[in-house]
Protein backbone atom coordinates (compact mmCIF):
# COMPACT_ATOMS: atom_id res chain seq x y z
CA UNK A 1 0.00 0.00 0.00
CA UNK A 2 2.82 2.38 0.88
CA UNK A 3 4.41 1.82 -2.47
CA UNK A 4 1.17 2.37 -4.67
CA UNK A 5 0.57 5.78 -2.11
CA UNK A 6 4.24 6.74 -3.30
CA UNK A 7 3.91 5.89 -6.69
CA UNK A 8 0.53 8.09 -7.00
CA UNK A 9 2.34 10.96 -5.34
CA UNK A 10 5.52 11.18 -7.46
CA UNK A 11 3.38 11.00 -10.51
CA UNK A 12 1.64 13.73 -9.54
CA UNK A 13 4.69 15.72 -8.44
CA UNK A 14 6.15 14.82 -12.39
CA UNK A 15 2.54 16.22 -13.52
CA UNK A 16 3.18 19.49 -11.60
CA UNK A 17 7.33 19.49 -12.74
CA UNK A 18 6.17 18.63 -16.23
CA UNK A 19 3.77 22.11 -16.23
CA UNK A 20 6.12 24.17 -15.18
CA UNK A 21 8.27 23.08 -17.90
CA UNK A 22 5.49 23.66 -19.89
CA UNK A 23 4.61 27.26 -18.25
CA UNK A 24 8.44 27.62 -19.05
CA UNK A 25 8.00 27.56 -22.89
CA UNK A 26 4.38 28.57 -23.35
CA UNK A 27 4.41 32.18 -21.04
CA UNK A 28 5.07 35.29 -23.24
CA UNK A 29 7.86 37.21 -20.37
CA UNK A 30 10.16 36.64 -18.07
CA UNK A 31 8.07 37.67 -15.25
CA UNK A 32 4.97 35.20 -15.78
CA UNK A 33 7.43 32.09 -16.62
CA UNK A 34 9.40 32.89 -13.17
CA UNK A 35 5.65 32.64 -11.77
CA UNK A 36 4.83 29.41 -13.71
CA UNK A 37 8.52 28.15 -12.98
CA UNK A 38 8.29 28.30 -9.13
CA UNK A 39 4.92 27.56 -7.74
CA UNK A 40 4.25 24.34 -9.82
CA UNK A 41 8.14 23.01 -9.50
CA UNK A 42 8.09 23.86 -5.93
CA UNK A 43 4.73 22.35 -5.77
CA UNK A 44 6.06 19.54 -7.49
CA UNK A 45 9.19 18.91 -5.95
CA UNK A 46 7.49 18.54 -2.52
CA UNK A 47 5.39 15.88 -4.10
CA UNK A 48 8.15 13.96 -5.28
CA UNK A 49 10.29 13.80 -2.37
CA UNK A 50 6.88 12.83 -0.21
CA UNK A 51 6.88 10.19 -2.54
CA UNK A 52 10.06 8.57 -2.36
CA UNK A 53 9.70 9.13 1.49
CA UNK A 54 7.31 6.27 1.14
CA UNK A 55 9.57 3.99 -0.68
CA UNK A 56 12.35 4.92 1.85
CA UNK A 57 10.56 5.35 5.29
CA UNK A 58 14.19 5.87 6.68
CA UNK A 59 15.17 9.27 4.75
CA UNK A 60 12.56 10.64 5.99
CA UNK A 61 13.63 13.00 8.40
CA UNK A 62 16.15 13.66 5.29
CA UNK A 63 13.57 14.63 2.93
CA UNK A 64 11.27 16.76 5.00
CA UNK A 65 14.83 18.70 5.65
CA UNK A 66 14.59 18.94 1.80
CA UNK A 67 11.10 19.83 1.31
CA UNK A 68 11.82 22.63 3.76
CA UNK A 69 14.73 23.97 2.30
CA UNK A 70 12.93 23.69 -1.30
CA UNK A 71 9.48 25.59 -0.08
CA UNK A 72 12.05 28.02 2.01
CA UNK A 73 14.18 29.09 -1.35
CA UNK A 74 12.05 28.78 -4.73
CA UNK A 75 9.62 31.77 -3.75
CA UNK A 76 12.88 33.44 -2.48
CA UNK A 77 14.63 32.85 -5.55
CA UNK A 78 12.07 33.64 -7.51
CA UNK A 79 11.47 37.21 -5.93
CA UNK A 80 14.71 38.07 -6.02
CA UNK A 81 15.12 37.08 -9.92
CA UNK A 82 12.09 38.81 -10.21
CA UNK A 83 13.39 42.39 -9.26
CA UNK A 84 16.50 42.65 -10.59
CA UNK A 85 14.66 41.52 -13.86
CA UNK A 86 12.19 44.94 -13.14
CA UNK A 87 15.22 46.67 -12.34
CA UNK A 88 17.32 46.39 -15.60
CA UNK A 89 14.24 46.94 -17.44
CA UNK A 90 13.34 43.60 -18.72
CA UNK A 91 10.25 44.12 -20.56
CA UNK A 92 6.74 42.40 -19.84
CA UNK A 93 4.22 41.24 -22.03
CA UNK A 94 1.68 43.75 -23.90
CA UNK A 95 -1.07 42.11 -21.96
CA UNK A 96 0.05 43.29 -18.42
CA UNK A 97 -1.99 46.16 -17.12
CA UNK A 98 -0.51 47.40 -13.82
CA UNK A 99 2.81 47.19 -13.31
CA UNK A 100 2.30 47.73 -9.02
CA UNK A 101 5.98 47.99 -8.58
CA UNK A 102 6.60 50.45 -10.66
CA UNK A 103 3.72 52.43 -9.47
CA UNK A 104 5.03 52.10 -5.95
CA UNK A 105 8.63 53.24 -7.04
CA UNK A 106 6.80 56.35 -8.30
CA UNK A 107 4.42 56.57 -5.27
CA UNK A 108 8.17 56.97 -3.05
CA UNK A 109 9.80 59.43 -5.89
CA UNK A 110 6.50 62.17 -5.27
CA UNK A 111 6.61 61.78 -1.83
CA UNK A 112 9.99 63.14 -1.56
Amino acid sequence: MAELIGSILILLGAIFLFSAGLGMLRMPDAFTRLQAGTKASTLGNMLVLSGVAFYHPGWSLKLLIVIYFVLLTNPISSHALARAAHAIGVPMTRATVTDALRDARETDRSAR
